[in-house]
């Protein structure tokens, strides 16, 4: 059956929290923190990057894309004569399964089944044009199932992200505008997003000017309606691009998956670890139902 690309969202919805836990889990700051990295963000961002190994901070200002420059150039590489990414990315897997396992998600027969259909889609999941995400596959794949389910996640992840990056270029919105649209779009808080993506009050204007000029937002920072159009057609590309990652799979596949992944996240944001508003823009009004409803 042809699949509507809304199914990537409620799939991202479903995955994304259990790869979140390494920003938001205590373990993941403590083994960071643990390994000499000097606050969040330089922990953050050499975690997340670490897979590419030590390129410079342009590559990774490029590949994040929406973060400001400056606060990645404070970061890298100072991060990398502290503790090395081969450091960094151990500390990351192994809080993640830590934080996981204190979450309640059990090596059961669920697990196992999410571990092996997630896992079938990231490994056959296109490459193209999608740099963290095939960093990250080229990594070696954790032989603890719990470990192999944040894996897999994070592979899923990163290969919407890069999608989602690919469409934002494409309509010409920058990474710092893409900011400002998503905060105008209702998705997210503007105080929230600009405290946590490095904005004062005159940047945040300045990138909101540039969205007006060309008729996105209107006089009082809102979306105009050719911007509302701008900003659906940013997400179903990211959803069209990101729907690949499950043609590896059969619709009885993708059935069983979300039936396995489903209560494993609710798990995860039952613990309470993962907020309920983060950049994300995580929707979890469906997570009572696991069904794929590729049916309906």
């Amino acid at each position: 059956m042809r699949k509507d690309p809304g199914l990537a969202r409620r799939f991202f919805d479903r995955f994304e929290p259990v790869h979140a836990v390494t920003y938001f889990a205590p373990e993941a700051r403590a083994a960071l923190d643990g390994l000499g990295y000097r606050g969040f963000w330089m922990g953050y961002f050499a975690a997340r990057s670490a897979p590419l190994g030590e390129v410079p901070a342009d590559v990774v200002t490029a590949i994040f894309y929406n973060f400001a420059p400056e606060r990645i150039a404070k970061a890298l590489p100072a991060a990398w004569q502290i503790a090395g990414p081969e450091s960094a990315l151990r500390a990351r897997a192994d809080s993640a399964v830590a934080a996981l396992r204190r979450c309640g998600v059990s090596e059961d027969e669920n697990l196992a089944m999410a571990v092996e259909l997630a896992g079938k889609a990231a490994r056959q999941a296109p490459l193209d044009g999608r740099p963290l995400f095939a960093a990250n596959r080229a990594l070696p794949w954790p032989e603890d199932p719990l470990g192999a389910l944040w894996h897999a996640t994070t592979l899923l992840r990163e290969q919407r992200g890069d999608a989602h990056v690919a469409a934002l270029v494409a309509e010409g919105v920058s990474g710092r505008e893409s900011n400002v649209l998503h905060a105008a779009a209702g998705r997210i808080p503007r105080d929230y997003i600009a405290r946590t993506r490095d904005y004062d009050e005159a940047a945040w204007r300045h990138h909101e000017q540039r969205l007006a000029e060309r008729g996105l937002l209107g006089d009082d920072g809102s979306l105009t309606e050719a911007g509302r159009q701008l900003k659906d057609r940013i997400e179903a590309t990211t959803d069209r691009l990101a729907l690949s990652a499950l043609e590896a799979l059969t619709d009885d596949e993708v059935e069983t998956l979300f039936q396995a992944l489903t209560p494993i996240t609710r798990a995860v944001v039952a613990s309470g670890d993962v907020p309920a508003v983060t950049p994300m823009a995580l929707d979890r009004d469906e997570l009572h139902d696991g069904s794929a409803h590729l049916d309906s």
